[in-house]
């Protein structure tokens, strides 16, 4: 068993918070590293900007306020370079990133790398494209996000559901190039299809609430598209996700530049919903092209991959099959075995 000590200065959550409300991919994906890490047996602290000190799933979460501790076997501090300097008595350290990395470039970072050099670990190849050689690291290693085990029993199907479309990201990532794209290109050829759209700012916090003059108005939209089958749902908890993509026919979703990995896809890859996306960053790495979806190119394309998901019984019940077959292997007990080999810990 090994001590870890994880350490985030992002928004406020704790290990309960994923159970309890919608949230983003990056604290979904700390906390399902620190309960992996529990699981596997060993020691894990968090602290981060929780309210209180409580302990879940075996891992202690704890105020950040009340400080770091000097030492640990692995320290994983995620995306913050004032977290850095923290524990440096750590045995190893894991800099745990999540956005493109060009932010790393700044002199606040790089003289913090090249005086710690921890291993960095990104989620793609992608991802670890966008970290220029020359640029400070200890190590680069890539670990793609898990699959929430909520996600991963889903059962086959032996009928195609109804036309309905999930959107299920954030807001801000290119959902009002899909309601365009629904309104002009995909509803007047399906005219039953829906397009349920789960995204909001609660999903963000504090966060999403000083964003809300950018989010307001595209949500504004959603909310005015029932007449062209657009329903807006709002977030949900992961609990309920599963349940609305058990429903569901297929996951549309541009992408965008500053994606790195994309849980929504993964998750509704694994409940067998075939995806239609645009080859941005990491989309081509989050289906099988053809077989569990498409990773095209503009939006005539996109229109004409959803109007056959959404239409095709055929073609919709191999992809599903394929889905289930190939996308949901990858859990986070296999993301924390990744990280005990890079830090040598063993478990």
């Amino acid at each position: 068993m090994a001590r870890v000590v994880m350490a985030d200065d992002g928004i406020s959550f704790d290990g309960r918070t994923l159970e309890e409300r919608p949230l983003g991919g990056a604290e979904t994906s700390f906390i399902e590293m620190a309960n992996a890490l529990a699981a596997r047996g060993h020691d894990v602290l968090v602290c981060n900007k929780c309210e209180a000190e409580v302990t879940h799933r075996g891992v202690t979460w704890r105020p950040i306020s009340q400080g770091v501790p000097d030492d640990a076997d692995l320290y994983i501090p995620n995306r913050g370079d004032k977290l850095l300097t923290r524990c440096r008595g750590a045995r190893r350290v894991i800099f745990w990133i999540h956005n493109p990395a060009g932010y790393l470039l700044k002199w606040r970072y790089q003289w913090k790398l090249a005086w710690r050099r921890p291993v960095i670990v990104f989620s793609g190849a992608s991802h670890a494209g966008t970290y220029p050689g020359w640029a400070f690291a200890g190590g680069r290693e890539i670990v793609p996000y898990g699959l929430t085990d909520l996600f991963a029993h889903a059962g086959e199907r032996t009928e195609a559901p109804p036309p309905r479309a999930v959107f299920t990201s954030n807001p801000m990532r290119s959902l009002d190039w899909l309601l365009d794209v629904w309104e002009s290109r995909i509803r007047p050829r399906v005219p039953a299809a829906e397009l349920h759209v789960f995204a909001g700012m609660a999903t963000y916090g504090a966060a999403g609430a000083a964003k809300a003059g950018r989010m307001g108005p595209v949500l504004e939209r959603a909310a005015a598209m029932a007449g062209q089958g657009v329903i807006l749902r709002g977030p949900v908890p992961k609990a309920q996700l599963v349940d609305e993509l058990a429903a569901a026919r297929a996951l549309l979703y541009r992408g965008d530049i500053g994606e790195t990995f994309c849980s929504a896809v993964a998750e509704a890859q694994a409940m067998g919903l075939p995806a239609v996306l645009e080859d941005i960053a990491c989309m081509t790495e989050r289906v099988v092209e053809g077989r569990t979806g498409w990773a095209v190119r503009g939006a005539e394309d996109f229109a004409d991959k959803a109007v056959r998901v959404l239409s095709d019984d055929a073609l919709w019940l191999a992809m599903h099959r394929d889905c289930l077959a190939l996308q949901r292997s990858w859990g986070w007990d296999r993301a924390a075995a990744e990280f005990e080999r890079i830090a040598a810990i063993g478990a």
